[in-house]
């Protein structure tokens, strides 16, 4: 019930008899205990605010812990083929024998680095006897010859390679000028 001269709420006495004052319930002035109240929230907000950013903080750094042991173990799968290669040219630099013999031995490493870079899925780009295609040959020069078609690719400089589809780095060739086809 609300006092008319006020306008605050008044409690009634119940009927049991007695009659007792009524109490007015103040809106503005918080008690002892309601006060207790929002201070122990408060404290446990500030408690759980530090605990959540001590758990970002650590999950920060078990992130960056497992990004750069994932990029270790991508660079050691990667190197590892090339490790027995390094080793078959110091042994190769050691050894005494013919040039027959030693170019023979740098041919077999040659293979050994092909089966490493085939097993990273590295690929060659394809050049002699191909269509010059600027996507994947870098021009450095053309030969003018009548004996193959305009744009043939007919000599690598420097043997390009491609991982799947994506190119690596762009073959160096020469091509074929043939003057007697106009060029489409």
């Amino acid at each position: 019930m609300q006092d008319e001269m006020t306008g605050r709420e008044t409690l009634e006495p119940e009927m049991t008899g007695s009659v007792e004052p009524a109490h007015e319930i103040s809106e503005t002035s918080p008690t002892h205990a309601e006060l207790e109240q929002v201070k122990g929230e408060r404290d446990q907000l500030l408690d759980r605010l530090a605990r959540l950013q001590a758990e970002f903080d650590n999950a920060r750094k078990r992130e960056a812990k497992e990004r750069a042991d994932s990029r270790d173990y991508a660079v050691s799968s990667t190197v590892d083929p090339f490790l027995s290669v390094m080793d078959n040219f110091q042994l190769a630099l050691k050894a005494d024998g013919t040039k027959e013999q030693l170019r023979a031995g740098v041919e077999l490493i040659l293979k050994q680095m092909e089966d490493a870079l085939k097993g990273l899925s590295v690929q060659p780009v394809e050049t002699v006897g191909a269509q010059f295609d600027p996507r994947i040959h870098e021009a450095l020069g053309s030969i003018e010859t009548k004996e193959f078609p305009d744009h043939q690719v007919l000599e690598e400089i420097r043997r390009g390679y491609k991982i799947r589809d994506k190119l690596l780095r762009p073959a160096l060739v020469r091509i074929a000028a043939n003057p007697d086809q106009v060029p489409d």
